[in-house]
């Protein structure tokens, strides 16, 4: 099996301003106006919604990926969506609850 690599990240809060401030000005990220992060390794976005972070990995076919997560004790949070022009993605749980995210790449 090939490694899935992680290829995106967002982190989430109450107030967004306040989140940009802390991690533009601790770790020297770059965050444009609509909060999309750029770090040397990955990119990223800032979310305002209840606290969390989800890791984003890269499958070949999300829909084969989310049927194995299923068999092997994870759960689907929200099944493969597309939007537009942007993303396919999905979001499951892993056994011990951490949401989780899934990006559809072509040519893996």
């Amino acid at each position: 099996m090939p490694v899935a690599p992680i290829v995106f990240f967002d982190i989430a809060g109450p107030d967004a301003a306040k989140l940009k401030d802390f991690y533009a000005g601790n770790f020297g990220w770059n965050i444009d106006a609509q909060n999309g992060i750029g770090t040397p390794a990955l990119k990223g976005a800032l979310r305002q919604d209840p606290p969390e972070k989800i890791l984003y990995i890269g499958v070949p076919d999300i829909d084969a990926a989310l049927a194995k997560i299923a068999e092997s004790g994870g759960s689907v949070d929200t099944p493969r969506t597309v939007i537009p022009n942007v993303v396919t993605l999905a979001l499951f749980r892993d056994p011990a609850g951490n949401c989780m995210g899934l990006v559809e790449m072509s040519g893996r």
